[in-house]
């Protein structure tokens, strides 16, 4: 059974494609049931490998040719103009975020309750791919990750348009240690009677105070602790599997 996603388009900009991975579909089995792409996670490497080639196979006819990863450590590190990795290939370069205007290229996000941030220019010709786990948004990635974003390529971020994909809701997001690893400046978050944070809200903040515009900001509301069912979560096994988040750029470059 092919590996299922959830498509999203910026509205204006069709000529930039999201697409947001279930674990529905895919050969993996107990534990990693369904699509899980991740190499990090123990499961069966061929099946891994399998369930790799039917995303990428199924993206192809909206025109993603390759896609680059990296292996994500919950910072801060960007790469420009990543190399494509085979689907065969567990990857070893480092970072969060990546960002491109070759055609073609898929940027991917692994995630199983962490948030993955995918951005466009609205000219359709730059985008970006971030994953932010709570330690991003402590260190302010979505914005310092903006903030690189716009120097490489000479952007503006009024001009950009970003959406969050499924991740772990603010009914879910528990710190009990939220003095220690938070603190008084992200209170406003954090709901002392339940000890949960509100990450889709801090998410919005920091995009917003990087220079987007509140009505270019999207998010896919969805829960994957909530909802295990349909999509990997670390806080509901950490044996999990992760699931993809892929941005990419189709036609000639414009601008």
């Amino acid at each position: 059974m092919s590996v299922s996603y959830i498509p999203f388009v910026f509205p204006g900009v069709p000529q930039v494609r999201c697409a947001f991975q279930t674990r529905a579909g895919g050969v993996s089995l107990g534990e990693f049931g369904g699509g899980n792409i991740a190499f990090t996670v123990q499961d069966n490497p061929e099946h891994v490998i399998a369930n790799r080639r039917s995303l990428l196979e199924g993206l192809r006819p909206q025109g993603m040719t390759a896609w680059a990863e990296l292996m994500q450590v919950h910072g801060d590190g960007f790469v420009f103009e990543p190399e494509a990795v085979a689907c065969e290939t567990p990857v070893t370069a480092e970072g969060d975020g990546m960002a491109t205007a070759r055609p073609g290229l898929g940027l991917l996000i692994k995630t199983a309750d962490c948030q993955p941030l995918l951005i466009a220019h609205n000219s359709g010709a730059y985008i970006a791919a971030m994953h932010a786990g709570w330690r991003g948004n402590r260190c302010d990635f979505p914005i310092t990750g903006v903030a690189r974003f716009c120097e490489r390529y000479g952007l503006e971020p009024r001009d950009l348009l970003a959406v969050r994909g499924p991740s772990l809701g603010p009914g879910k997001a528990e710190f009990v240690n939220f003095d220690k690893e938070w603190g008084d400046p992200y209170l406003p978050w954090f709901d002392a009677n339940s000890k949960t944070m509100d990450l889709w809200g801090l998410t919005r903040h920091q995009l917003e105070r990087a220079g987007l515009l509140p009505r270019n900001i999207y998010g896919l509301d969805i829960c994957t602790a909530s909802n295990n069912e349909q999509f990997f979560s670390y806080r509901c096994a950490r044996r999990s599997g992760r699931q993809a988040s892929l941005v990419h750029r189709i036609g000639e470059r414009q601008g």
